[in-house]
């Protein structure tokens, strides 16, 4: 290991630990504070969802759900290496679980992305893959430094996923409340699927 990728190594541990004891937004939490991230210099992936749920609140564990199960089906990859830090990052645009609102949970809270997602990546150099799950995710990114702007919908940007990328992949979320979404749209499992899982085995 070179000193450069040792020293960031260790730059990133320690404000992963800044991250893990953040209070920013204590007092609007109804289960109060757990950010909930895994990152490391290595990683080549990085998934940016929305916020944990009351069961990865528990748990501690990201995606370890339903909606996780479907991801991992979506990668066409096995917990194992889903969860390995050296190759995957998951970094949510609301490190807490935010609360229930009238239709499910909350949105994220708007402190963490602006807070720490910059320097959080700016010490994971190696990603290649950004997923952007959901649309909170895509409306923080996309369209930022020159790049193709979010469409109108969800639906119209996951279907233009080819303006992103390289970097990036819009996705819609695998909630299981999304499963009306997936019938009504056979292409994303049968055009971009495909694409994904191809870009996932290239990394």
């Amino acid at each position: 290991m070179t000193l450069i990728a040792s020293d960031t190594r260790h730059k990133l541990e320690k404000l992963l630990e800044r991250v893990r004891a953040c209070e920013l937004c204590a007092a609007d939490l109804p289960l109060g504070p757990r950010p909930i991230v895994h990152a490391s210099s290595s990683a080549r992936l990085l998934i940016i969802g929305q916020a944990p749920g009351t069961r990865v609140h528990e748990s501690g564990i990201p995606w370890n759900d339903p909606s996780g199960d479907r991801l991992r089906q979506w990668l066409g990859w096995d917990k194992e290496r889903f969860y390995d830090e050296s190759l995957t990052a998951i970094v949510p645009m609301g490190f807490c679980y935010p609360g229930k609102g009238k239709s499910g949970d909350l949105p994220p809270r708007p402190e963490c992305a602006p807070q720490w997602h910059e320097p959080l990546l700016e010490l994971m150099p190696d990603i290649e893959l950004v997923l952007l799950v959901g649309q909170y995710a895509q409306r923080h990114y996309l369209g930022v430094d020159g790049r193709a702007e979010a469409k109108g919908n969800l639906t119209e940007t996951v279907r233009a996923f080819r303006e992103y990328g390289p970097r990036y992949m819009p996705l819609p979320h695998p909630s299981p409340r999304n499963q009306l979404w997936l019938k009504k749209n056979p292409w994303f499992e049968d055009d971009i699927l495909p694409v994904l899982q191809e870009r996932i085995r290239a990394l």
